[in-house]
């Protein structure tokens, strides 16, 4: 994309009431940013939905004013632009009909990552939900996800941090531009993130965080992953707002189930029971759910030569070795164990060097 192309395409995003979808709609039909503010006036009304006000706005000398002052901005900081319509911009994010024209990121992030999931919480975190969280990416970790968040108080920044003492990449979508960040506590993680990772928004510098902006900011953390996961919810908060946007944009859903009488588990037990998202119990759900191929990990698994099982176990892998190659489902049945219990076994008998994963929910033992 060229400086002239951004250029235009910065002036769109400031016409008022020209939104990414309009946005979208406009240069469709126009091929370029450049081109809308060209047309004639009778070839934009034509365009369903773009009437004579509309038009109007796009006539407006002010616009390219105040797209300049960003542009300065994002030359002079060496921000990066991922435009919709390129390679570079987040493949999943690019299915949603309302993600934005133009993402701006800092730091070392790299899209083409397929394992990509969002965690997501409340801000007031208990020691349950740190310790599941602590213990989930932990578990994760060895398939190199990339761990999405929004960067703020509580389950946010919690999963950034063990993102970061997995030597996992890590994004902080923000509700403002890349000019400031939010809460100024946080300053201290910045270096370190973008390391490996960094910080994604699709709001301008002149952008404050306004409360609005987090709940537009959460189309982004929904639409960019594979999976969203609660970790601890109220009944109300912007979790579920987040978890409700996957769910419309037709991705999976989990929820940390926790006791009836917690504040911070009745948000993720109204998702479970409504059916807006599968129960996670552990790593080894998330990996069954999605059908993620083990064996294509960067790490390979050798077999030790001594490997300590606990007893379920040690069940798993006597089955295994006594009838040979066995689907999930018939493992779970004669061994007398839950399909969300043996997951998490079998993740973990893999991670010893145990058993390794077949096509088609597939084990044996190595």
């Amino acid at each position: 994309m060229t400086e002239n192309e951004l250029h235009y395409l910065l002036a769109l995003q400031k016409v008022e009431g020209v939104g990414d979808i309009i946005a979208k709609k406009l240069l469709t039909h126009c091929g370029s940013a450049e081109a809308i503010f060209k047309a004639k006036e009778d070839q934009l009304t034509a365009i369903d939905g773009i009437g004579k006000i509309l038009v109007k706005r796009l006539k407006d000398k002010t616009i390219f004013v105040q797209a300049e002052k960003e542009l300065q901005f994002i030359q002079e900081n060496n921000i990066q632009i991922s435009f919709f319509k390129e390679e570079n911009y987040p493949e999943r994010l690019k299915h949603c009909i309302d993600s934005p024209i133009l993402v701006f990121t800092s730091g070392n992030i790299d899209f083409k990552k397929k394992r990509i999931i969002s965690i997501v919480g409340t801000r007031q975190i208990t020691s349950y939900g740190i310790d599941f969280c602590k213990t989930l990416i932990s578990d994760l970790a060895p398939l190199d996800p990339v761990i999405v968040s929004g960067f703020a108080y509580g389950v946010d920044i919690a999963a950034h941090q063990v993102a970061m003492e997995n030597n996992l990449q890590t994004i902080g979508v923000l509700a403002h531009g890349l000019n400031q960040i939010y809460p100024k506590m946080h300053k201290k993680y910045m270096s370190k993130m973008e390391q490996n990772g960094g910080f994604m928004t699709d709001f301008w510098s002149t952008s404050n965080p306004d409360r609005e902006n987090f709940i537009k900011r959460n189309r982004i953390v929904a639409g960019i992953s594979e999976a969203t996961i609660v970790i601890e919810s109220a009944d109300k908060g912007g979790s579920l707002i987040t978890a409700n946007m996957a769910n419309d944009y037709n991705r999976d859903v989990f929820a940390v189930p926790g006791r009836t009488s917690d504040k911070y588990s009745q948000g993720c037990n109204d998702l479970i029971k409504s059916q807006r998202a599968h129960l996670l119990t552990g790593a080894g759900d998330l990996i069954y759910m999605l059908n993620w191929d083990i064996e294509n990990k960067e790490r390979p698994i050798q077999k030790q030569l001594f490997v300590t099982l606990e007893e379920d176990e040690q069940l798993v892998f006597d089955f295994l070795q006594k009838n040979g190659k066995e689907q999930m489902d018939l493992v779970a049945l004669h061994c007398d164990l839950p399909i969300f219990k043996l997951s998490s076994l079998l993740l973990s008998m893999e991670l010893k060097g145990a058993i390794r994963p077949l096509p088609g929910k597939m084990f044996e033992i190595i």
